[in-house]
């Protein structure tokens, strides 16, 4: 062989470059504009985003009895964790620090259960005697009110009525995510909740060292980072949400109390609940104040009870919340109300109570990856729905 057939031989089988510069189309490709062909291609990643959300969706609602309790046990953690840490900065051993949390929450709520049922056997026959009279004074007007319904019509819409409040509280109560309807569901899924609690105060480094292994390497930094941005917007919501509910369900309650409107304590109580559910939550509780107070001590009362609510979430809101926490979290209205109705619809109430603080963890933690501060350990800047990174207030320049 020659020369000249060798340096042929070597050209034919070394490798080229290969031009990424080039789009190969076909005809058929040319006859479809442009708009329609990037249309499409968007068209074919958004389905398949819907269906993996989809599956995500079915599993979470197959696991529901493992779902529910580890999302209670991570917001009870993160509702403890200030004292908890608080605690341990002060030289406390971890077990002593759980077993003062532990006890100290289980006592909290132990005496706030006593104290709603104490008041409610105390008024239940002025509460029973008031719901007669009021009945009889509302079936009363519509007899000889501007509607002037007889009997049949009365017992017909109250049916209705009923049926419908039937319909709606087990559309509730029966959601996707709902721990149960028998007793043996909730006593295993609130035990499953405190060990979830106990191994998350007393190991939650080490076990998300563990969960951290089942990402990539390469991608271990960023989710970790973005996972610990997460951490401190779930902690920081469950501190501002604690202080919002105690504020509401101390104003309320007070206002009821003093304008002697029944059941104020379990009220109060009511309203410490909802609160967890920012800005509709709040909204209900503090309606159903103001329809006892309605019912029971007439419009008069009912209309101061309705100040009462407004001055208590406008002062929280504006002025105590402020000066108490800065603007460590700002929540947009828009985003609350649309979150926490689409979990209420896809997981009936779980699904309202854990929907806030899910989105503001995955906002915080796409936005810690795709800006990249995850690299430098700062929280993520750029205008979040969510901005629950605590932040130094301005000072006026005076």
């Amino acid at each position: 062989m020659s020369e000249d057939q060798r340096h042929r031989l070597r050209d034919l089988f070394r490798p080229r470059p290969v031009s990424t510069d080039r789009t190969v189309t076909t005809e058929a490709d040319e006859a479809v504009p442009l708009p329609l062909r990037i249309t499409a291609g968007y068209a074919w990643r958004l389905l398949i985003i819907a269906a993996a959300i989809g599956v995500f969706i079915w599993l979470v609602m197959l696991l529901k009895l493992l779902v529910i309790p580890l999302m209670v046990g991570i917001l009870i953690t993160a509702l403890l964790w200030p004292a908890f840490s608080w605690m341990l900065r002060h030289g406390l051993p971890r077990w002593l620090a759980i077993a003062i949390s532990l006890i100290g929450t289980a006592a909290i709520v132990t005496g706030l259960m006593w104290l709603v049922v104490w008041q409610v056997r105390a008024q239940l026959p002025d509460v029973q005697a008031r719901s007669t009279e009021a009945f009889d004074q509302f079936q009363a007007w519509l007899h000889e009110g501007p509607l002037s319904l007889s009997d049949t019509q009365i017992a017909a819409y109250v049916q209705q009525g009923l049926d419908f409040l039937t319909e709606q509280t087990q559309a509730l109560w029966t959601g996707a995510l709902a721990i149960g309807t028998t007793v043996g569901h909730v006593a295993t899924g609130a035990l499953l909740a405190l060990f979830i609690l106990i191994c998350l105060l007393a190991d939650g480094a080490g076990i998300w060292r563990w969960t951290l292994k089942i990402f990539p390497r390469t991608s271990r930094p960023a989710v970790d980072g973005a996972a610990r941005n997460g951490w401190t917007t779930i902690v920081n919501y469950a501190r501002t949400q604690m202080f919002v509910a105690t504020i509401d369900a101390i104003g309320i309650g007070l206002g009821a109390f003093l304008l002697q409107v029944p059941l104020a304590l379990p009220v109060a109580v009511l309203v410490f609940l909802g609160s967890f559910i920012p800005i509709v939550g709040a909204v209900v509780t503090g309606a159903v104040a103001v329809f006892l107070a309605l019912v029971y001590n007439g419009p008069w009362i009912a209309l101061w009870m309705l100040v009462v609510v407004l001055a208590v979430q406008q002062i929280e809101g504006h002025i105590l919340q402020p000066i108490m926490m800065g603007s460590a979290v700002k929540v947009h209205p828009l985003a609350v109300v649309l979150v926490v109705a689409g979990g209420a619809m896809i997981a009936g109430i779980p699904g309202a109570l854990f929907a806030v603080p899910l989105a503001a963890f995955v906002n915080v933690a796409a936005v810690t990856i795709s800006s990249g501060s995850w690299r430098t350990g700062a929280g993520p800047s750029g205008d979040l729905i969510w901005s629950t990174v605590p932040r130094e207030r301005r000072r006026r320049n005076r």
